[in-house]
């Protein structure tokens, strides 16, 4: 259904690459490194550019410790469904999260995987890899709870729909306003995610 929509929605358009025009996201990890939040901060960041979004989390059988992941699709067109089989793009923050979800990416996508948790270096040969050392940028950008805000600057690197300024202009609706130094620490974070995934590619 999801690729005859696409299909469909190419026929009615101008005829441009229907992949740079919807975006489609799963990030997990375990339970207490902010999964739901970074989620968040890619459908807000699309909504505040005018896009369509969905978000959709899913929980494991414990909050805190046990796994979680969330499903994000942003598009110029209406989302005909928000679940998430094939994606765009993996975040991945901890070893778990990759071996569930590595096969799903699909061929041409991007792995952007947390090598503070993960060790591994061979993935597969038909994606694109980014490596962000997000546990060690995070307490750089004074805390080591915004790892999760590092790997939405790294993804900012990647997203064809969001640029990283979108993303600078978002935080500050997410970030209550009378914590203006949780506000500093999280553009920190952001902005080291982002060099790190540029100056790697």
């Amino acid at each position: 259904m999801r690729l005859l929509c696409r299909i469909l929605a190419y026929l009615q358009g101008d005829g441009k690459d229907m992949g740079k025009e919807t975006e489609e996201i799963i990030m997990a990890g375990f339970g207490g490194q902010g999964i739901l939040f970074l989620g968040k901060v890619l459908a807000e960041t699309g909504m505040m550019t005018g896009q369509n979004v969905s978000w959709i989390p899913a929980y494991g059988p414990e909050m805190r410790g046990g796994t979680a992941n969330c499903s994000v699709v942003i598009s110029k067109h209406e989302i005909a469904s928000p679940i998430v089989t094939e994606p765009d793009t993996l975040i991945a923050m901890n070893i778990p999260s990759v071996a569930k979800f590595i096969d799903k990416i699909r061929p041409g996508g991007t792995l952007i995987y947390n090598s503070s948790l993960i060790d591994q270096k061979e993935f597969r040969s038909d994606i694109k890899v980014c490596a962000i050392p997000a546990n060690e940028l995070a307490a750089e950008a004074g805390s080591d709870k915004t790892a999760n805000v590092v790997m939405a600057g790294a993804y900012a690197r990647f997203s064809d729909m969001m640029n990283f300024d979108a993303f600078l202009k978002a935080f500050p609706s997410l970030v209550p306003a009378k914590k203006k130094d949780l506000l500093e620490i999280n553009l920190a974070a952001l902005k080291k995610g982002y060099d790190c995934a540029n100056s790697a590619h």
